[in-house]
């Protein structure tokens, strides 16, 4: 079967991390070019250019992994669409709710694969909580997200200026695995936003969610300032009072304390594979619900300003 041909937009730290070596190990994929401002190339690409709309003009690119900081993902993924390429989203898939969905329209006109990701989605223990929870009710959810930001996301000012979400860009992660494993959806009913004086985004965050059903006590912190042990869990009570546990950003799940699902992250590679079957079904898949979790989590929350934030 023929592999797709693919091209990469933005050079970063995920493209680096993830993107490359999955595609190189993929027997779906084939790296055609890569396109970087900064004029990085990448091993296995027939093709390195600086300006997006180079790569977009190739013909023998079939699809594009859209890598940006999330302020100009919009303009480029329309770009690409509009010049009949498929297109994959990292995450978040956008800078605003508006801009992915004028997105879900164009692919939709154009007939073209829109497949925004969401990589801690992508995890075993992740869908085996999901099927646990189906039918229960929830008595309480806890989420603990705290990074070093500094050992994550080093010298990359752009997440720190209005767009570039803050804590919300790990945060993120946490909230597409509880719109993925909840059996109600959530609200944000409070949210407070902790920004550092010398940036436009938060380096911390605490948020209080509502369902429509019943009233678990639900919350979550996010903070970029922890040293040490990095956590990233999210502790669910059931009304029935079984205990779950996903922990390792979900890599993990405990049952009642028993570890039921233990397994090194494989997230990009299912995201390939995924990205792969939409491609030869002609479908796209955009989950906004983790989006606009974030955006309501903007739109209703309480600024707190703290110290300003050096590397």
């Amino acid at each position: 079967m023929a592999r797709h041909r693919i091209g990469i937009i933005g050079l970063g730290k995920i493209a680096q991390d993830q993107h490359l070596p999955v595609i190189a190990a993929s027997p779906a994929f084939e790296l055609v070019a890569v396109s970087s401002q900064r004029g990085l190339g990448a091993p296995g690409a027939a093709r390195s250019v600086r300006e997006y709309a180079e790569l977009l003009a190739l013909p023998d690119v079939e699809a594009v992994a859209i890598c940006t900081p999330p302020q100009v993902r919009h303009r480029i993924a329309r770009a690409a669409l509009l010049a009949g390429k498929h297109v994959m989203l990292e995450k978040p898939p956008a800078a605003t709710t508006s801009e992915l969905a004028d997105l879900v329209e164009i692919a939709e006109r154009a007939g073209r694969v829109l497949f925004a990701t969401w990589h801690s989605q992508y995890n075993e223990a992740v869908e085996e909580a999901a099927r646990r929870l189906e039918g229960e009710r929830l008595r309480s959810m806890r989420v603990t997200w705290k990074e070093d930001v500094r050992r994550w996301h080093p010298g990359q000012a752009w997440i720190w200026q209005a767009g570039g979400f803050g804590v919300f860009d790990p945060g993120i992660n946490a909230l597409s695995i509880v719109t993925r494993v909840l059996p109600d959806p959530a609200f944000i009913r409070q949210a407070t936003l902790h920004v550092p004086s010398n940036a436009d985004a938060p380096i911390a965050a605490s948020l209080e969610f509502g369902s429509g059903e019943g009233d678990a006590a639900m919350r979550a912190e996010f903070d970029w300032r922890q040293e040490g042990e990095q956590i990233w869990e999210i502790a669910l009570e059931t009304a029935a009072g079984r205990s779950l546990l996903l922990d390792r950003g979900g890599a993990r799940l405990a049952v009642d304390g028993a570890v039921l699902v233990d397994r090194a992250p494989a997230e990009y590679e299912a995201i390939y594979a995924r990205f792969d079957a939409l491609l030869r079904a002609g479908h796209s898949a955009v989950d906004e619900r983790p989006f606009r979790l974030v955006a309501d989590a903007f739109m209703i929350g309480r600024r707190i300003d703290v110290e300003a934030f050096h590397e």
